[in-house]
């Protein structure tokens, strides 16, 4: 074992033939206790007992990831603020109910934080500060992730092993083993057990990981040159042709964007490794890990501004605000790293990356640990943005997405369709009430204004009642799959419980709907009778934007298009 390697293992760190049984009991424990205190068939988890299963999920890791024979006392101070934050987390995250539009992020946040405080930890940020060793953090971070790894493949080939010997004892009709194997607690204690005796196997080898480090980042040195040359090639390619073609080639270049330079951040500490007498002497690795330096930064850039161009466009989110997020992490590194060769013409750039790296870790560890904190509401920022843009005449009321305020804003939103609601403008109020009316939001995506108007300028209705009519409009506007092509709505009359059929006519295809008109126009409050395809004896007649749609008597009354009969008789 190489001299450089042994230099960057922690200094208490001894092998501690203990550790593999202690860390399978403590995990094995933890496990027991997750299952014990979960209810993963509840609709909805007490926050309490989410609170306790992400106790001793991470708290039980922690420690188990920092504990050593001489030094446990700080180890076991940190799992147990580990536990904590995790768990107030996991508290809020399940009281939120639909209160909050972005539970899945404080946890996120939460994760992100606790991730990078251990290898600072490890390397001892909480005594010496900024006179912490880079090279304790950077070895800490790669040996975590191999350990873990290694252990996670442990796991897995361990519930393989009980597999195959539970089916081969029931070969000979000894069940016991298929039978303890299927006990819902079993399976948690023995991932438990088996992934913390891998992990204290491994632990005991940290030496041994650190000559697999330098392996590792060898083998990730050599995927940096060609990724340095195509990204080159990108980025010279968009700034010829324009940034235009990256928006028309892909509707969302934002997570691809952050993932290429994530990539480039990886490739690039992997070159520089620890200090520079442990880079490579090899001239295309220099180069290509200065050209991935400086690639992050306008990667970052690109990703700011299709943020920005989104934002413009539909306003704030609580998933953009988080993206902005995101991305201005993005950009903190990418200007840190496209400065440093600037700095000094060249001379010790690598250094100050190095340098780079550690302050901006614990800032953004900070920055996700305050995130997690109920201290901001991204919905209600949110919804105050897009009710601005409202009033601003930004967006029209045709295009407002009041369904997104409905659903994706949590109470914050609810609220400012409620004030809508009351507004003295009767399509917004009657649009706000519409949504607020909703108990299921029928898709997802957002449709355009321009598509929506597209589809409405193709709906014909041949009555004359204003009330229906608002019915209707309200029932086509919220439901994207209705008059792509010319289509005329026909009234039918009052069924027999007392709402308004309507028949729905387009591309030869009826959909019968009705509607409750003394309640306000609601598009999911619409009763849908049957959907018939011209079937039978009669082809489909063609539908044009001109075509005479009607209703005849026929033995009882069908629809006709252009005086050709479609569709089944209704009555």
């Amino acid at each position: 074992m190489s001299e450089m390697t042994q230099a960057h293992a922690p200094a208490t760190h001894a092998d501690w033939p203990l550790r593999p049984w202690l860390l399978a009991a403590l995990l094995g424990i933890a496990g027991l206790c997750v299952h014990l205190f979960s209810d993963w068939n509840a609709d909805n988890m007490p926050p309490w007992r989410a609170a306790l299963v992400a106790a001793f999920a991470f708290g039980p890791l922690a420690l188990a990831f920092t504990v050593d024979r001489i030094r446990w006392k700080e180890p076991l101070v940190f799992a147990g603020l580990v536990a904590l934050v995790m768990a107030g987390i996991a508290w809020r995250v399940t009281a939120a109910g639909d209160r909050y539009a972005d539970e899945s992020f404080w946890l996120a946040a939460g994760l992100v934080a606790i991730t990078l405080a251990l290898p600072l930890f490890q390397a001892g940020f909480h005594r010496l500060r900024w006179r912490t060793a880079y090279d304790q953090t950077h070895f800490h971070v790669w040996t975590d992730a191999i350990s873990g790894a290694g252990a996670l493949v442990f796991t897995g080939v361990s519930w393989l092993l009980v597999v195959l010997l539970a089916a081969l004892f029931s070969a000979i009709d000894i069940d016991i083993v298929e039978n303890v194997v299927d006990e819902p607690w079993f399976g948690w204690t023995f991932s438990g057990a088996a992934f913390g005796a891998a992990l204290g196997v491994l632990r005991n080898q940290l030496k041994v990981i650190g000559t697999l480090q330098s392996v590792v980042m060898l083998v990730f040195s050599i995927i940096a040159v060609p990724l340095a040359a195509a990204l080159a090639i990108f980025l010279l390619a968009v700034l010829a042709s324009g940034i235009a073609v990256l928006w028309n080639a892909t509707e969302s270049p934002t997570p691809l964007l952050l993932s290429v330079a994530v990539v480039a951040f990886v490739l690039v500490n992997a070159v520089i490794r620890n200090a520079d007498h442990e880079v490579s002497g090899n001239r295309a690795l220099r180069w290509a890990s200065l050209v991935l330096a400086l690639a992050i930064f306008p990667l970052a850039l690109l990703a700011a501004i299709s943020t920005g161009t989104r934002i413009a466009e539909y306003g704030l989110s609580p998933e953009r605000l988080w993206g902005i997020v995101a991305v201005a992490v993005a950009v903190a590194y990418g200007v840190a790293y496209f400065a440093a060769p600037i700095r000094g013409r060249m001379a010790g750039w690598m250094e100050r990356v190095r340098s780079a790296n550690m302050h901006l870790a614990v800032a953004t560890c900070v920055l996700a640990f305050i995130l997690a904190l109920p201290l901001f509401d991204f919905g209600a920022i949110s919804a105050r943005n897009q009710i601005a843009r409202l009033d601003a005449g930004e967006v029209t009321v045709d295009e407002f997405d009041f369904d997104g305020l409905r659903w994706d804003f949590g109470d914050a939103g609810r609220e400012a369709l409620e004030r809508l609601a009351k507004s003295d403008d009767a399509e917004t109020a009657e649009l706000a009430a519409g949504a607020l009316a909703q108990e299921a939001r029928t898709y997802r995506d957002v449709e355009r204004g321009t598509e929506r108007n597209e589809r409405l300028a193709n709906l014909r209705m041949q009555f004359e009642d204003e009330t229906l009519r608002r019915h209707v409009e309200s029932h086509v506007r919220a439901s994207p799959w209705r008059c792509d092509n010319p289509c005329v709505v026909l009234d039918a009359g009052p069924g027999d419980n007392g709402r308004r059929r309507v028949a729905l006519v387009e591309d030869g295809r009826i959909a019968w709907e009705e509607f409750d008109l003394a309640q306000p126009a609601d598009p999911a409050a619409v009763t849908a009778a049957r959907e018939a395809a011209i079937r039978g004896e009669f082809d489909a007649p063609d539908q044009r934007a001109g075509s005479q749609v009607e209703i005849r008597e026929w033995s009882g009354r069908r629809v006709y298009i252009d005086g050709q009969p479609a569709g089944d008789p209704f009555e």
